[in-house]
């Protein structure tokens, strides 16, 4: 009998975002094939059910400063080549750019593979250089990002790993609790996910859910996510929709939120692939997107959703400047609430969509790699 491959998934965090959730995902998901193993870099903060996953956590947590930032990747680095040596595996799989970073340096005693989560992460030329120099295999999350990586970098080792969708686990999550809303009378509920990060440029969705209730009058906004979002309710004050704006804070399971919405919106201005979009399709909410680099045109390929220009990164929290670009979010918005079948057709057609991000893809490519 062949001996299991052991596969080593790095991580700096599981506290609750993206590219975190596909690490636990990957974890449990590859467990029937491999002998895996979780490395943190600090445990504080867990949001993700880990029970029964090995987590070895190196507790080398952030450090403030230029001088204990680059300390801190020496750290890691040299304690990651330990475990290397220690456990053996055959693949070393990273998720995020710190991760990444750690992953090239800490030596080659199995496979290097990069995991790509974000286009933020294509920004550092001299990072993205190393890991074409030092990696076995770069994963992208979205084809935008392998077909940069092989036009500007001529690297031959890019590919694509769409994120793992478990639509039948999602949906049970769904029903597994009644959320507690802020609301008692009824109305259509806007929803959009994410942690209080500029880069999900929430004061666009805020000032164009302001414009939205001049026509639709019993509209809510709900954001789900991670964070004190001070700057926002102050805006959503000022905008006098306050009453109307519900921030959960962060929620462990986030997905009887999300389904209790009506329409999902997402207006970042980057992103690499956001499963929160994927995730809300697979619930059955119609989709208006940025189409920012890199994800929403993959996912929703101008027919599944509605894809709007993408939006100024420029952070403005100001109530009484409103840009066109908010004005045309905020008629798509309204229009579509107001229009029952569109609702009930992009309905369909998330759900349609949502099914081919699956689990399955997911590992067969990944076991496919990994021989």
């Amino acid at each position: 009998m062949n001996k299991q491959k052991k596969i080593m998934l790095i991580v700096p965090m599981l506290h609750q975002g993206g590219f975190e959730r596909v690490c636990v995902a990957t974890a449990r998901l590859l467990m029937p094939y491999y002998e895996v193993c979780i490395v943190l870099f600090d445990s504080h903060d867990i949001a993700y059910d880990i029970e029964g996953l090995d987590v070895i956590d190196i507790h080398l947590g952030v450090k403030e400063g230029l001088a204990g930032k680059v300390l801190r990747v020496l750290q890691r680095s040299l304690k990651v080549r330990q475990l290397k040596r220690k456990l053996q595996p055959d693949i070393a799989y990273s998720f995020g750019s710190t991760a990444n970073m750690v992953n090239a340096l800490s030596g080659k005693r199995a496979r290097i593979w990069v995991g790509l989560r974000s286009y933020m992460d294509m920004e550092d030329e001299g990072k993205i250089r190393l890991f074409v120099k030092k990696a076995d295999k770069i994963l992208c999350c979205a084809r935008q990002m392998e077909e940069e990586l092989r036009e500007k970098y001529h690297c031959d080792k890019a590919v694509t790993l769409y994120n793992p969708l478990d639509m039948a686990d999602l949906q049970a999550k769904a029903q597994a609790q009644k959320p507690q809303m802020p609301w008692r009378e009824g109305g259509p509920v806007i929803a959009s996910m994410g942690r209080e990060d500029e880069v999900k440029g929430f004061w666009h969705l805020l000032k164009a859910f302001a414009l939205v209730k001049q026509r639709v009058k019993d509209a809510k906004l709900m954001i789900i996510g991670d964070g004190a979002f001070q700057a926002y309710k102050k805006l959503a004050g000022e905008l006098g929709v306050e009453e109307d704006v519900y921030f959960t804070g962060m929620q462990r399971n986030p997905f009887p939120y999300l389904q209790s919405a009506q329409l999902y919106v997402l207006t970042s201005y980057r992103e690499g692939f956001p499963n929160a979009l994927v995730e809300a399709m697979a619930l059955g909410l119609p989709a208006i997107a940025t189409d920012c680099p890199t994800g929403p045109a993959e996912i929703l390929e101008g027919k599944y959703g509605i894809l709007i220009e993408n939006m100024s990164p420029e952070v403005n929290y100001d109530a009484n400047v409103i840009t066109e670009e908010e004005k045309n979010l905020a008629a798509q918005i309204g229009g579509l609430l107001e229009d029952a079948g569109k609702m009930a057709h992009y309905r369909e057609l998330s759900l349609q969509r949502a099914r081919d991000f699956t689990t399955q893809k997911y590992v067969e490519l990944i076991r496919q790699w990994a021989e």
